[in-house]
């Protein structure tokens, strides 16, 4: 990342905001203009009272004087503050406007892009979290320092360098000669430290993504007794950040201590050669001040270089980051034309492969038919491609090859949105927001009325469960236990009423009794609908019209149950152990 790079990443972002910058650079202008008075009245009240003094005046005739030094002064005061205010005004609203529109588009572009984005290393939470805050603060921060330090710092530079070019050209050399020398100076400092800079970047992210991670496992750390381990492990990169750290600031000290020697010179050349012009009859006494003022007008954006030039590359380095989020347009999620009246529900896989972002395969020459109003069970072992599967069917990821139909139209030509507007999604472990029981029912249908909501309740089960609860369905949802959280989500599922459903795992956070309760509902919901389930329960495998059982990404075996069952294959085994680990044998004796 470059600055003009930077200035196109950035500028669409500012532009919509033009009032707002061509009223911070017209104030810009008068602010360099009054920020010279100073010097023009020391010079001009200087050699006033030196003629005064020489004419052996009294302080009776120097009053006019003072009265009107007084008067300028106090005016260029308050031009000076109502500018300053302007400036910071605009300066800090520029910056929230553009923070606001940061985050906005930030947040847009992160729910366009496909699943694969999000299990990418590189995109684990912690790390996307890191890279956006770091890039919208130091952005931010550099477009309002811009206008409230930055531009008004240099223009007061340039207007006291044409003033001091104005009053004498050699004394304007002396200036004008001390800025390249800075500007390499801080040029050099900051490729020195830009390293620096990108590692701690690089720390805070792993720093943040631990952290995440440990809040995450902290039953596991507990229950294994592995305080002391983890503590290590952000021991050594809390180390690492504060040598980085330590560096940092050892390069940036040396740096400021030879800039501070070549300003202080500067100061001294200036002195010396307008004292030499003052005694040369060139220049009156008045004109060293004056100088001295303008110079250090000049020095003053020199002196806040380094300060510059670091949050500059802040931006830099923290905007490469962002804007490589928000500009990942190959990651932007697929989406086709087409718009279905009505989704029948014949599926047709043909020839799929499917590999992973990280390279492993997870489908192999997969050919499925699954007919509309059926329900299909798919089974296997972990790993086998089960879930895989439902993701390429819901677009979450598309083949690696192959195609798949729905009602005879490729996936990939469905509006995503539409198409997931019509299918409904159940998981082992269902994601509950932040919120109440009655918002995050409704999340299947915004407009839903309450008695919609108790209505889906009643069909998942969680009702009686609901009205029992102090706040009823204004309770946090975050507060229900697993179970009931997963009959939250079906009752989700119910409000939705899509036409076709994807089942992974359902009841596998339920009790027996839940676990009935459940499959009633389901079964309710499953009529004239296409159902894909998936599960290791028994009485779901068996109630299917198709099984479709899968090995190491593979279809091995496909049919009825009874007819599978006798085959004596891969089903047969699978069934098998499910019915061994419920030892079946038992409890039909105890039933007898």
């Amino acid at each position: 990342m470059t600055i003009s790079t930077l200035f196109q990443h950035t500028y669409p972002f500012v532009k919509p905001y033009r009032k707002l910058l061509i009223a911070t650079l017209v104030l810009t202008a008068v602010g360099s203009l009054a920020a010279q008075v100073n010097a023009l009245v020391l010079r001009y009240t200087v050699d006033e009272i030196n003629a005064l003094m020489l004419a052996e005046k009294t302080l009776k005739d120097g009053a006019q004087l003072l009265v009107f030094i007084s008067i300028v002064l106090i005016v260029k005061e308050l031009v000076y503050s109502v500018v300053q205010f302007g400036q910071k005004f605009y300066g800090e609203k520029l910056r929230i406007y553009i923070s606001r529109d940061l985050s906005q588009a930030i947040v847009e572009k992160i729910l366009s892009y496909r699943m694969a984005f999000y299990t990418s290393p590189e995109n684990e939470s912690g790390k996307l979290q890191t890279r956006i805050d770091l890039g919208i603060s130091s952005l931010t921060r550099l477009v309002q320092n811009f206008f409230i330090d930055i531009l008004p710092l240099f223009a007061n530079s340039i207007v006291a360098l044409v003033f001091m070019f104005n009053a004498n050209f050699y004394v304007g050399l002396v200036g004008l000669g001390i800025v390249p020398i800075y500007f390499y100076i801080s040029q050099l400092q900051a490729q020195k430290l830009s390293g620096f800079r990108r590692r701690m970047r690089t720390y805070r992210e792993n720093k943040n993504n631990g952290i995440i991670s440990l809040i995450e496992s902290i039953t596991v750390i507990k229950s294994f007794v592995r305080e002391p381990l983890e503590a290590e492990k952000h021991k050594a990169i809390q180390f690492e950040m504060t040598e980085n750290q330590m560096q940092t600031r050892k390069l940036s000290f040396i740096f400021d201590g030879i800039k501070g020697f070549i300003e202080q010179n500067g100061v001294v050349i200036v002195i010396i050669l307008t004292a030499y012009f003052v005694l040369d009859g060139v220049m009156s006494i008045g004109s060293i001040m004056f100088h001295v003022l303008l110079f250090n007008n000049v020095s003053a954006p020199i002196r806040q270089l380094h300060r510059i030039y670091d949050e500059v590359n802040d931006a830099l380095i923290n905007s490469e980051g962002f804007f490589d989020i928000i500009e990942a347009d190959q990651e932007k999620e697929p989406s086709g034309e087409y718009i279905p009246t009505r989704i029948g529900g014949a599926i047709v896989i043909k020839d799929v492969d499917f590999f992973y972002p990280n390279g492993t395969q997870a489908l192999k020459k997969v050919n499925i038919e699954i007919q509309p109003d059926k329900i299909t069970a798919l089974v296997g072992l972990s790993g086998a491609g089960k879930s895989t599967l439902i993701n390429l069917l819901d677009k979450f990821y598309e083949p690696s090859s192959g195609e798949i139909l729905l009602d005879g139209v490729s996936l990939s030509a469905y509006n995503t949105a539409a198409l997931r507007s019509k299918i409904g999604l159940v998981l082992q472990k269902n994601h509950i927001f932040t919120g109440t029981i009655a918002e995050n029912i409704r999340y299947g249908k915004l407009g839903a009325t309450q008695e919609d909501i108790e209505e889906a309740a009643r069909k998942a089960h969680i009702h009686d469960q609901v009205v029992q609860l102090p706040k009823g369905y204004d309770s946090n949802a975050n507060l229900l236990s697993g179970g009931q959280q997963q009959r939250i989500a079906i009752a989700r599922l119910f409000l939705k009423d899509p036409a076709i459903i994807f089942l992974d795992e359902p009841t596998a956070n339920l009790d027996a009794i839940a676990t009935e309760q459940i499959k009633k509902s389901l079964e309710a919901i499953k009529k004239n609908r296409t159902v894909i389930i998936i599960s290791h329960s028994i009485s779901q495998i068996i109630d299917a019209d198709t099984i479709i059982v899968m090995e190491n990404g593979s279809v091995v075996e496909q049919g009825l149950h009874e007819d599978l069952y006798d085959q004596k294959g891969a089903y047969f085994r699978i069934f098998s152990a499910m019915a061994n680990s419920l030892n079946i044998e038992k409890i039909a004796k105890t039933m007898n």
